[in-house]
């Protein structure tokens, strides 16, 4: 049987790792929809999102 700190470890481990899934889901969904122009010091850019 593992050991108490193990167990503790590998939740702790599944934790951060749904978190961080979860930010990641978050900021894609946040991004918007459509077509970005942007003006800068390369000229126009034009990006489709």
């Amino acid at each position: 049987m593992p050991s108490r700190s193990l167990l503790y470890l590998l939740v702790g481990a599944l934790g951060v790792v749904v978190i961080v899934l979860g930010y990641r889901l978050y900021e894609e969904e946040r991004k918007p929809d459509g077509v970005e122009i942007s003006i800068g010091q390369h000229g126009v850019s034009i990006e489709k999102n």
